[in-house]
């Protein structure tokens, strides 16, 4: 894979997908910085193994929701490395529960953490690189923006919301060189996943076509290619990656 940039900080990368799509980065010669909020063993962990590998990486820790907090994250990766290439926003969480017993809190505290944190990030990102006219920003949504879930309303809203705004942030800097598009997880094989029992996790495969759960490898390929150069007239766009359980 070949990339122009020379940097990327992803957000969430202490465990899970978000650490495999920075080890995937760093092992293509990207400069990974990798974000957690409360995990610090688990990014230093990460950062590590990137090193080993004979990447490059450094962590770099905030919460994502703090505006102010996300702002000086991305004035510091510029102050160090005089440039901004790249952004995967992956961070976010999950508050489930059923429309009709979820509280405003429980919505908006899912929407803040999910959209509003990428909302951020993405600005920000567009004012970084704007003066290098160029750059890539890669938001991680999730099939349940596409096709909606119950018991996830807020997690929905806020992944079908990522979708729609990194179309209007793809619109409004394209000429400024800089390419935002999304990748939509289906259901993968993460930590999270392997405390289903197996009747969930069966139940879950019968609707997959492919017959299985993804790998975090396969999101985190997804992601490097449409950050590369290969990708370079590629904006806007949404990648599903599910096995062909939405398509």
């Amino acid at each position: 894979m070949r990339f122009s940039g020379q940097n990327v900080l992803v957000t969430g990368s202490s465990r899970g997908i978000g650490a495999e799509i920075a080890k995937v980065l760093g092992g293509y010669g990207l400069k990974v910085w990798v974000n957690y909020r409360s995990g610090a063993d688990a990014a230093e962990a990460v950062k590590a193994e990137i090193i080993a590998s004979g990447g490059e990486a450094e962590t770099i820790g905030f919460d994502v929701s703090d505006e102010a907090a996300f702002v000086s994250a991305i004035k510091s990766i510029v102050a160090e490395d005089g440039a901004f290439s790249y952004l995967v926003n992956n961070a976010g969480i999950t508050n489930d529960k059923l429309a009709l017993r979820m509280k405003s809190d429980d919505f908006m505290s899912v929407i803040n953490a999910n959209l509003t944190s990428a909302f951020i990030g993405c600005r920000e990102s567009m004012k970084a690189m704007r003066k290098k006219k160029f750059g890539a920003i890669v938001n991680i949504a999730s099939i349940v923006g596409e096709t909606g879930n119950a018991g996830q309303t807020n997690y929905a809203a806020s992944k079908g919301g990522l979708i729609a705004m990194t179309k209007s942030f793809a619109q409004e800097s394209a000429t400024s060189g800089i390419r935002y598009n999304t990748v939509t997880p289906g259901f993968i094989a993460t930590d999270m996943t392997d405390e289903l029992s197996d009747d969930i996790k069966s139940a879950f495969t019968s609707k997959i076509p492919m017959g299985r759960f993804g790998d975090p490898a396969e999101v985190a390929e997804a992601t490097a290619f449409l950050l590369s150069d290969h990708a370079s007239y590629i904006t806007g766009e949404t990648l599903k990656v599910n096995g062909g359980m939405y398509m």
